[in-house]
């Protein structure tokens, strides 16, 4: 645990190229990154425990204001003793502001200069965000890590659109940096807008780093550009941020995602990838992603994977997880979820201890080509022979 009077910080360990291997400090624990977030966006990692949850090896989690204002509510969450309190994860926990949310609500929304009115999709009650009021509502969930409320539009979007929603994106989160209550090992996030123009970026980042905060996010991507534009908006974004604060990107994504950002100078991610994946069945696995309802795996007496020790791996069968999803169990999404982001939370490790030893490049190219290669053979991970039942002994 941090010393309560140490103020957040990101520590750089290691660097290979522009990835970087570091250390955030917080509050409520030290996270070893590159760091991958489980998305907890109602108070629970869906199908999770969270002892589930911190077998996996996660560092940090990730709340949403906009669910948990709606409901349970974010005074009574306080009164419950804070958002760590409530979902017993007492480590670092980042919550998304709200905006990607609300403005995903469509015809349910109304912007303004000021902020957004909207309808709940719950129940259809009107509810009001401002920069401000989400920055409140952050601080009553107990947030370690705050986010600036934002504006992102979907892509594609015209440049005149994205330059206005850039410029007003900046001011709230000027905004929300004025409300924002300083406390000891715990931050805010400005948010980099500008979508996939690069002057723009770099008026984005200009002004967020003018106002001051404790890390960077970029957001606006993953949001139908592709993972190459994706990947050359990154390209000349990243070098454009402080060297010594960390840089989380929004909402990615795949493995392949995570390296390649990692690769051009990223610290942190969330997606709800790893998660939505498990509930349909599909496993993502050192050699890309298996669709456990398939009928080749009916018989299939092997792991989902050789080199996990998730308990989906470590004590069932890929028949098992076939059945289960074929009779609608909900074991199985509990299962393939926790296996998931077992997964996902092993390739940060590797992708870490990589730039530690700097070997990113040859580790890169073998976990691409592993993807690639596809399911193992029977002659690289063998059927193991069926276990037979114990015989009771006779009375």
């Amino acid at each position: 645990m941090t010393n309560a009077a140490t103020e957040m910080r990101w520590v750089s360990e290691a660097t290979c190229g522009n990835a970087r291997a570091g250390h955030l400090h917080t509050a409520h624990g030290t996270v070893p990154t590159p760091t991958f977030m489980p998305v907890g966006t109602a108070g629970t990692v869906k199908a999770m425990t969270m002892d589930a949850v911190r077998s996996t090896g996660a560092g940090i989690v990730l709340g949403n204001t906009y669910h948990l204002m709606l409901r349970p509510g974010a005074e009574r969450v306080r009164r419950m003793g804070g958002l760590h309190r409530m979902m017993d994860w007492p480590g670092p926990i980042l919550t998304d502001s709200g905006g990607f949310q609300v403005m995903s609500l469509g015809a349910l929304r109304k912007l303004d200069q000021d902020g957004v009115t909207f309808n709940s999709h719950i129940d259809g009650s009107k509810h009001r965000l401002t920069p401000e009021i989400s920055t409140d509502i952050q601080n009553a969930l107990d947030a370690t890590i705050t986010m600036c409320f934002d504006e992102c539009p979907a892509l594609p979007a015209t440049p005149e659109r994205i330059e206005q929603s850039m410029a007003l994106s900046m001011r709230w989160a000027a905004r929300s940096r004025e409300a924002f209550v300083p406390r000891p090992g715990y931050g805010q996030f400005g948010i980099v807008q500008g979508g996939t123009e690069r002057e723009l970026r770099e008026r984005s980042v200009k002004a967020l780093t003018g106002i001051g905060f404790e890390g960077y996010a970029i957001g606006g991507l993953a949001v139908g550009e592709g993972q190459e534009l994706m990947f050359a908006t990154l390209d000349y974004t990243t070098p454009l941020l402080p060297r010594t604060h960390a840089r989380y990107l929004m909402g990615v994504g795949t493995p392949a995602d995570l390296l390649g950002a990692v690769e051009r100078g990223v610290d942190m991610f969330d997606c709800v990838m790893p998660t939505r994946a498990g509930r349909t069945a599909r496993a993502y696995t050192e050699r890309g992603t298996l669709n456990m309802r398939n009928a080749r795996h009916a018989d299939d007496l092997r792991p989902i994977s050789p080199d996990c020790d998730c308990l989906a791996c470590a004590r069932h069968s890929r028949a098992y997880l076939h059945h289960l999803f074929r009779a609608n169990e909900i074991l199985g999404p509990m299962l393939l979820t926790w296996h998931n982001i077992a997964y996902y939370q092993r390739l940060m490790r590797t992708i870490r201890a990589a730039i530690v030893t700097g070997t990113l490049p040859d580790v890169a190219a073998q976990l691409r080509a592993d993807w690639a290669a596809g399911d193992w053979s029977e002659d690289e991970m063998p059927q193991p022979e069926m276990p037979q039942p114990a015989i009771p002994p006779v009375p």
